[in-house]
């Protein structure tokens, strides 16, 4: 028979039905847990049956892990996810992502479960204000910092290095943190239960410091980044489909909120404890003098 839980994610509720056996691989959904059902986000099914036929429209990969994104013969978006070549599920979901149903395979179904929920909580809250970054993020003084960069760029390598040299800072999350603005403006950035590698499923939250690009060099060098470069660098860390343009205009709002209103900053570095000091040093600085205002919260003068 199977059973329904409830688990809240950056304040967003969602469901998952399925047999008590799969709730075995749902340990790092624990923390997220919620009794009550609230307004739900998504609501998705795992079941084991027969794959949909449907046509590719496109696909990513990233260390072995493939996902396939497609559209059924009577149009509802489909998705395969693929382990090293093995597929482990396919995620069938109606066209507004508030229903979603997993069919697994018998195979790496654990990974199948995780991308099926990464999915569907990434296009359910696209228009919610919230996006799902592929990120690594720790917690200093009350400030959540954020670390962005493509694929072996060294986010987690960074991250370690704020443990391990800059006193008082914590790991937040390792892989993919949430981030949401709330109904006052203020940008959060909240753990959550994919954390990649690193088992970090923390369900805590902090006002979001700063985000800083990062990119390999054989210096330690930081600078800000303002306007069309903070908005691009943005872009490429985000989940989501930017074909679909209800999704696209969502990610495009909130996207543009951060540019605007998080300060940026690109450290090029190597992978010592200089590059976890400067990057600090000048972030925490900038912070605490004031140098960076967000818009909002700029007095405009008035013309006499």
């Amino acid at each position: 028979m199977k059973a329904t839980r409830y688990y809240q994610v950056a304040e967003h509720i969602f469901s998952v039905m399925t047999e008590p056996a799969h709730l075995t691989l749902m340990q790092n959904y624990e923390p997220f847990r919620c009794s009550d059902s609230g307004d739900v986000v998504f609501t998705l099914t795992i079941d084991s049956g027969e794959a949909p036929a449907y046509t590719e429209e496109t696909r990513q990969e990233d260390e072995g892990q493939e996902i396939i994104c497609g559209k059924t013969q009577d149009g509802r978006p489909v998705f395969e996810f693929r382990w090293w070549q093995q597929t482990a599920g396919f995620l069938v979901c109606s066209a507004d992502y508030r229903k979603g149903s997993l069919i697994t395979t018998g195979l790496h179904t654990k990974m199948a479960i995780d991308n099926a929920l990464m999915v569907l909580y990434a296009l359910a809250t696209a228009s919610k204000k919230t996006v799902l970054f592929h990120a690594a993020v720790v917690s200093y003084q009350g400030r959540g910092y954020m670390f962005l960069g493509p694929s072996g760029t060294g986010k987690s390598t960074h991250a370690s290095l704020w443990l391990q040299h800059i006193g008082g800072s914590e790991l937040l999350n390792d892989d993919n943190p949430v981030v949401r603005i709330g109904h006052q403006g203020q940008v959060i950035v909240y753990g959550s239960p994919w954390s990649g590698k690193t088992p970090c499923y923390r369900n805590v939250s902090y006002p979001l410091g700063a985000i800083v690009v990062l990119s390999q060099a054989p210096y330690n060098k930081i600078q800000r980044l303002s306007g069309i470069q903070a908005y691009v660098s943005l872009v490429a860390s985000i989940s989501g489909k930017r074909w679909d343009a209800p999704i696209a205009d969502g990610l495009h709002w909130t996207e543009n909120q951060l540019a605007t209103n998080v300060p940026m900053w690109h450290l090029e570095c190597l992978p010592n404890a200089d590059a976890a000091q400067l990057c600090h040093s000048e972030v925490k600085n900038a912070l605490d003098l004031g140098r960076f205002v967000p818009l909002g919260q700029r007095k405009v003068k008035n013309e006499k």
